[in-house]
C-alpha cells in the first residue's frame, strides 16, 4: 500500500521557495535527512506490536518537536516562522503521520482502501436540461479535500439507455472515515467543519467524521447538534496565549523566549490516548455490520 507523503512534499517545495535564504537550504537538507529516519523508524515497527501506538506516537512526539522547535522556531530567520501558513511545514506532520498510524493498527483492510488526504465524494448533480443531448444527463460530481481519510474508490456512470452504450463516467473517493486537522482550532474554523461533516453525512450517512486539533483556540461546545462525530485535541491543551505569541516574531524574540517555549512544547506533547480513542472510534465503526433477523429477535432491538 502506498503512503502519501504530504509532508514531505512541503519540505521539497520550501527548498524551491525563490524567497527562502540561503542559509535555510542547508537546514532543510538536515530536516529531509531527519524525515526519512522518521519514516524508517515508523516502517520498521511491526503490526502485531504490544505497544503500537505507543511507539508509533512517541516517534510522532520526537519528530513534531523537531519541525516546530528546532527547524521553525529556532531558525536565525524569520522566513520559515513568518510564512508557517503558506509553507505547511508543521501542520503536514500530523497528515502524513495519520495514514501510518491507521494502516499500521488495521493491517487487514481491503486492498481498494487508500489512507491519507483525499479529495472525498460530497454530492453528484446533473447539469442539463429537457433539449440537451448529453449521453448521461450532464452528470457531475463535487469533492471536498479531506486532510485524512479511510476511502475507496468509486466509479459511476450514467446514461439515458438502459444498455449503456452511451454513457458519461465519472470517479471519485467515497471517504467512509474523514478528518479534519487543526492546528489552532477556533469558532470559525468549528463552524466551517460543522458545515463540512453535513455534506459528508449527506453523502455517505454511515460515514464517520472526526475534527483533529493541536491546540484548543476556544470554548468548547457541544457536537451534538452538529454532525461531526468528535473533536479531539491531541495535546489536550489551550493555544500558548497572544501576549506572548507576539515575541515570537522575530529571531531575537525567539532566541529570548526560547526556554519558555521549549518547555511549553515539552509540557504539552501529543497525547497517546486520544489517538488511540481515534483508532477505538475507526475499530467500532469496522465491527458495524448489517443486523441479523435472528439476532434482532433474541435481543430485541436493532
Amino acid at each position: 500500500m502506498s503512503i502519501p507523503t504530504p509532508h514531505l512534499e512541503k519540505l521539497k517545495a520550501a527548498k524551491e521557495n525563490e524567497k527562502l535564504p540561503t542559509a535555510e537550504i542547508v537546514r532543510l537538507d538536515a530536516a529531509i535527512e531527519r524525515y526519512n529516519k522518521w519514516i524508517s523508524d515508523m516502517s520498521a515497527i511491526e503490526n502485531g506490536s504490544n505497544n503500537l501506538i505507543d511507539e508509533l506516537v512517541n516517534l510522532f512526539n520526537d519528530y513534531k518537536f523537531y519541525i516546530d522547535y528546532d527547524l521553525i522556531f529556532s531558525s536565525p530567520d524569520d522566513f520559515l516562522y513568518r510564512q508557517k501558513g503558506q509553507l505547511k511545514l508543521d501542520n503536514t506532520v500530523i497528515e502524513e503521520f495519520l495514514p501510518h498510524l491507521v494502516s499500521k493498527a488495521f493491517p487487514d483492510l481491503n486492498e481498494n482502501v487508500v489512507f491519507g488526504p483525499r479529495k472525498c465524494f460530497s454530492a453528484m448533480y446533473f447539469k442539463s436540461t429537457l433539449h440537451d443531448t448529453k449521453k448521461g444527463g450532464g452528470i457531475e460530481i463535487r469533492t471536498k479535500d479531506q486532510d485524512f481519510a479511510i476511502a475507496k474508490k468509486l466509479f459511476i456512470r450514467a446514461s439515458h439507455d438502459t444498455d449503456f452504450v452511451r454513457y458519461e463516467s465519472k470517479d471519485a473517493y467515497l471517504g467512509y472515515v474523514t478528518s479534519e486537522c487543526k492546528t489552532n482550532l477556533d469558532k470559525t474554523m468549528f463552524q466551517e467543519a460543522t458545515a463540512t461533516a453535513h455534506d459528508v453525512k449527506m453523502a455517505i450517512p454511515g460515514s464517520k467524521y472526526f475534527l483533529l486539533c493541536e491546540w484548543l483556540d476556544m470554548t468548547p461546545v457541544s457536537t451534538a447538534p452538529t454532525d461531526i462525530d468528535e473533536v479531539l485535541i491531541l495535546r489536550k491543551a489551550k493555544r500558548i496565549s497572544s501576549n506572548k505569541r507576539k515575541n515570537f516574531s522575530s529571531a531575537e524574540g525567539r532566541i529570548k523566549n526560547s526556554d519558555e517555549y521549549k518547555e511549553f512544547l515539552e509540557n504539552n506533547p501529543f497525547d497517546v490516548n486520544v489517538f488511540k480513542r481515534y483508532i477505538n472510534h475507526i475499530e467500532g465503526m469496522l465491527k458495524d455490520e448489517n443486523p441479523e433477523e435472528n439476532s434482532v429477535l433474541t435481543d430485541g432491538y436493532f
